[in-house]
């Protein structure tokens, strides 16, 4: 018998199969072959011991939020409380689009904002790049995006990921919570990671998290996925460039022209220097 994993609270996971919720443990062979089953799995199981014996072969997974065959991420970044970070969004973005998941950016808190004008500049550079990119007043817009799609929801705590689901979906009345004034962060809210049904849609809600580690991910990596440098990435002199050092490099004259942000460069500079250092 088949299902999918749908939610998984330590030790214990729930696997739906046709409608039916089945809470189900790890099977001894998978402890021994170091098999460990995450949400969104497709899984064979044992419905009489209540035991997942298998797990099918996944399309893609995530390690940070922990979840598996997920057809796109919905990056939840905020304009304030607590503000935007560039360097968070493309560390997310670089590090989704390597695990060849789809991303979609969703600004959270646009209106605390006094004046939109930096803001209304990110959002469109990041659309002019081939990003799609929501505001969270756009709940139509985010609702036709997550429509049967299996959609991961990522963003640092305290940025409303909880807060737009609920709206999304005013059934589920999942725990939000303030920033707090002195760490200019939120609380966690959300304690395990669950497909929840939203807008024609399976919505992965999942802990918050503050940092990210570029796992197995070389150099050439970083590059590849930073998708304006990857489309511009044969006009540089050297096949190999790193857009740094080299001399002929398209990307680094993109930079000066201002066609390429010189913020997200220097974000990009910042992941390469971390990829030097963890191999120091």
């Amino acid at each position: 018998m088949y299902g999918k994993i749908v939610k998984l609270i330590s030790n214990n996971w729930t696997v739906e199969v046709n409608g039916e919720q089945i809470n189900c443990l790890s099977s001894g062979k998978l402890r021994f072959l170091k098999t460990s089953p995450l949400v969104g799995d497709i899984v064979e199981i044992d419905k009489e011991k209540k035991v997942i014996k298998k797990v099918l072969p996944r399309k893609n997974e995530l390690i940070r939020p922990p979840i598996a065959n997920v057809d796109q991420a919905l990056i939840i970044t905020s304009c304030k409380e607590p503000s935007f970070s560039s360097n968070l969004l493309d560390k997310m973005l670089v590090i989704i689009e390597y695990n060849n998941i789809k991303p979609v950016i969703c600004f959270t808190k646009y209106d605390l904002l006094k004046d939109t004008t930096e803001i209304d500049e990110i959002i469109e550079y990041y659309k002019k790049i081939g990003y799609e990119v929501y505001i969270n007043s756009d709940l139509e817009g985010i609702k036709n995006a997550i429509k049967d799609k299996i959609s991961v929801v990522v963003g640092q705590t305290g940025v409303g990921k909880s807060t737009l689901l609920n709206r999304l979906n005013i059934n589920l009345n999942l725990a939000t919570n303030s920033i707090s004034k002195a760490l200019g962060r939120g609380k966690h809210t959300t304690r395990h990671v669950e497909l929840l049904s939203v807008s024609g849609g399976l919505v992965a809600d999942t802990p918050g998290f503050s940092s990210l580690d570029f796992i197995g991910m070389s150099k050439k990596d970083i590059k590849d996925n930073f998708i304006e440098f990857y489309k511009n990435a044969d006009k540089c002199k050297y096949d190999d460039c790193i857009h740094i050092k080299e001399d002929d490099c398209f990307i680094k004259e993109l930079v000066s022209l201002g066609e390429i942000r010189s913020t997200r460069y220097g974000n990009y500079k910042k992941f390469i220097e971390m990829i030097d250092d963890r191999k120091r």
